[in-house]
């Protein structure tokens, strides 16, 4: 027990609650009629058989108490062979020392050594018990007094043995001093006190530094390893996937421009391989193919197959852009159309991973010669007609009008505007007489020459209208061809009724000759019997 303070002057360590309970534990009595041994953390623990050794001694034991106060033997010595023999009992393993006095040592001292210990010593008559109570301290404070003789004043000095834990890093320690003054009861405080806490690491821990909680082909990645030792390691070993051998490294190792064989398992150790933790890294990644891609030409009516063909390390979302316009279904070309050409995108995203995208273009240009179709209208006036001239292909035709006969251009060509490979380019005339206009569309393909003939304005004519649409100029030419029809069945109709009855009127003629011819020859056969019978009158 430590020595009580003077009456002047009290002095206490303030630190932490648990501290403070073995702080406390210290000065709390032994168990009364019991012999206690005090020990600090990790020193030895000493214990001697406080029993007379009788005559006749055969052996002399030692044991422990567990809770439910069963023993348990740890060590034995003969007191005639003079052997020693340590039972198997693995928290005391290698940490036993029994001396010829049956004095027990214990080395490195555990909290978990505050037992009940008892010696026994064996006769054949006897067997004698001496209990012992072991106390294990972390804090030991010891409080010195010295005296000035000159002056008859007090040095008071407390100091503290301290065995650390991990637990204890950045503990704040401070000593209070309370003494009595003429005005009474005092108290003065030190400063407080952090201790640099040195232990071991325990474990190893690898992280994957990243901006994003995914990674991609192309990003950089750190990979830290810690310990959590004090002071921590400062070098790993760092394993990489397909490397048998680690790679000797501070506590980083950066990785640029991964790409996907970086996907794998990555892992660090201590340097002599003591400890060792693992992570995984997956490197996600994003493929398109667009076939074709670039620019495309293709003649009109053409097929063209197209396929955007995707490979990811997730499930990837694809769509299609035509001109800056979303499209609803991927493009098909079976019999490619003026409106068919353009601009069109297959892009790709993985939604889980930020920042990968891809994207190809394919420009596809549709060309074609020059198609021309020509229609002519009388307008409401009376005194004009309209002449268009319908004009498809790719690049754009240019066109010019010729005229032949007389009249005048009531006014300059006017174009609409080139939509989908189409436009029409159209003239108003008022022709004095019948007059034959030509339309003349040229690109780098061809050059097309349509006629059409307009009769002058006094001179009816079927009119036909300057603007259709595909399914009115389908009905139209239906119509047309109907009316061809009926008429060329008419036409042959009348060509056989006509031939039908030239035979029967030519048939007609000639079995008249043959009556007339037949009669003729009655009367001549008459004048002749007549004549026959004159003669012979």
């Amino acid at each position: 027990m430590m020595e009580p303070p003077a009456a002047a002057a009290r002095v206490s360590c303030r630190c932490r609650p648990l501290l403070c309970l073995l702080l406390a534990a210290l000065c709390v009595p032994p168990a009364l009629g019991l012999y206690t041994v005090n020990a600090v953390y990790g020193d030895t623990i000493t214990m001697p058989c406080r029993l007379e050794v009788p005559d006749g001694l055969m052996f002399g034991k030692w044991k422990y108490e567990m809770p439910n106060e069963s023993p348990v033997f740890i060590a034995f010595r003969s007191s005639t062979k003079k052997n020693v023999q340590y039972d198997d009992v693995p928290d005391y393993k290698d940490r036993l020392s029994l001396s010829e006095n049956y004095t027990l040592s214990i080395k490195n001292a555990r909290i978990s050594d505050e037992k009940r210990f008892v010696c026994m010593l064996v006769t054949e008559d006897d067997v004698s018990e001496e209990p012992t109570i072991v106390k294990v301290f972390i804090v030991v404070i010891n409080l010195r007094k010295v005296e000035n003789r000159s002056t008859g004043l007090f040095t008071m000095t407390s100091s503290l043995q301290y065995m650390p834990t991990k637990e204890d890093a950045n503990a704040k320690f401070t000593c209070i001093v309370t003494y009595y003054g003429p005005s009474g009861q005092k108290t003065i405080q030190s400063e407080p006190v952090v201790f640099d806490v040195h232990y071991p690491t325990e474990k190893v821990t690898i992280r994957v530094l990243s901006q994003s909680s995914t990674i991609k082909e192309g990003d950089n990645v750190t990979l830290k390893c810690s310990g959590n030792g004090n002071p921590p390691p400062q070098e790993f070993l760092f394993y990489i996937p397909g490397e048998t051998e680690g790679i000797r490294s501070s506590d980083t190792y950066v990785m640029t421009d991964v790409r996907r064989n970086a996907t794998g398992e990555y892992k660090c150790s201590l340097i002599d391989k003591s400890m060792m933790d693992a992570t995984t890294i997956t490197v996600h990644y994003l493929d398109l193919q667009l076939t074709p891609s670039g620019e495309v030409t293709k003649q009109i009516g053409e097929a063209l197959p197209v396929s955007c063909t995707i490979s990811s390390s997730r499930n990837a979302t694809v769509f299609w852009i035509k001109d800056n316009t979303r499209m609803k279904t991927s493009p098909s070309f079976s019999s490619l159309q003026y409106q068919d050409a353009g601009n069109y995108i297959c892009e790709t995203t993985l939604q889980e991973v930020e920042g990968l995208k891809k994207r190809k273009t394919l420009k596809l240009i549709v060309e074609g010669k020059p198609q021309i179709k020509m229609t002519k209208k009388t307008n409401t006036n009376k005194m004009s007609k309209t002449i268009v001239c319908h004009v498809e292909g790719f690049p754009k035709p240019a066109v010019q009008w010729t005229v032949t006969g007389s009249g005048s251009l009531i006014n300059k060509t006017e174009e609409t505007k080139y939509v989908n490979g189409k436009f029409s380019s159209k003239i108003i005339i008022a022709p004095e007489e019948n007059v034959t206009l030509t339309c003349i569309a040229e690109n780098q393909l061809e050059r097309t020459v349509t006629s059409l003939n307009v009769s002058a304005i006094s001179i009816p004519e079927y009119d036909e209208p300057e603007d259709r649409n595909d399914d009115n100029s389908e009905k139209v030419n239906d119509q047309a061809k109907l009316i061809v029809g009926i008429v060329v069945g008419l036409l042959l109709v009348a060509l056989v009724a006509g031939v039908v009855y030239w035979l029967y009127v030519k048939k007609s003629k000639t079995a008249s000759k043959h009556v007339d011819k037949d009669l003729g020859n009655i009367e001549e056969n008459k004048k002749l019997e007549e004549n026959n019978h004159k003669s012979e009158t």
